[in-house]
């Protein structure tokens, strides 16, 4: 039996079932709608329904927009001859907010992970194939998350389209800027020496 009111029950149960959010933090952000005015509360269920009835994925790089083809996608400012493949459209926005990449993206919505039963069915790469047919890409830089997942995906799709005769790269992966060598561990730092660049 819940402490809670059904109601109020069901909220935090809801809340729970978002990403990042435990027990505790799904309270907090139930008891503080309660508090708030019932605007508050509306204008945040009525953002809800309006992103989940408008937006949907780009036809070409799978990325979350209001418009198809996204506006990354139908920029002709951009280099439509790179493309970035990322996992998810929150990674593609990292790589955005760098302000560096001027490429395309494609979001694959996963990783591989056979113990999660996600094979490359799972992953968004006919589309991807599809994109390459024209000839017009001429590198994919593959920016999974250096993950055991992440690195599966690559190599995976590294060797699927090696054969297609376009250059292949991967992400540098290490240290972060900011932290020491001493909290390292021995994975991170083969990964740094690996991906050394000259001075």
């Amino acid at each position: 039996m819940s402490d809670f009111a059904e109601p109020l029950a069901r909220l935090i149960d809801e809340l729970k079932r978002l990403p990042g959010i435990g027990q505790k933090s799904a309270q907090r952000i139930a008891f503080h709608l309660l508090r708030d005015s019932p605007e508050v509360a509306k204008r945040l269920a009525a953002a809800i329904i309006d992103a989940k009835e408008k937006i949907r994925l780009c036809s070409l790089c799978n990325n979350f927009t209001e418009r198809d083809p996204c506006r990354i996608c139908s920029d002709s400012a951009r280099d439509h001859s790179v493309v970035c493949i990322v996992e998810t459209p929150y990674n593609a926005l990292s790589v955005e907010r760098t302000h560096e990449f001027r490429g395309l993206y494609h979001v694959l919505h996963g990783a591989l992970s056979p113990l999660q039963g996600i094979g490359p069915e799972q992953l968004k790469l006919k589309n991807l194939m599809e994109r390459l047919k024209n000839g017009d890409v001429k590198e994919l830089i593959i920016a999974t998350n250096p993950t055991v997942e992440g690195e599966a995906t690559a190599i995976y799709i590294s060797k699927l389209l090696k054969p297609l005769g376009i250059r292949v790269t991967r992400i540098a992966t290490g240290v972060p800027v900011g932290s020491e060598l001493e909290f390292a561990d021995e994975v991170t730092m083969l990964k740094a020496i690996e991906g050394r660049r000259e001075l």
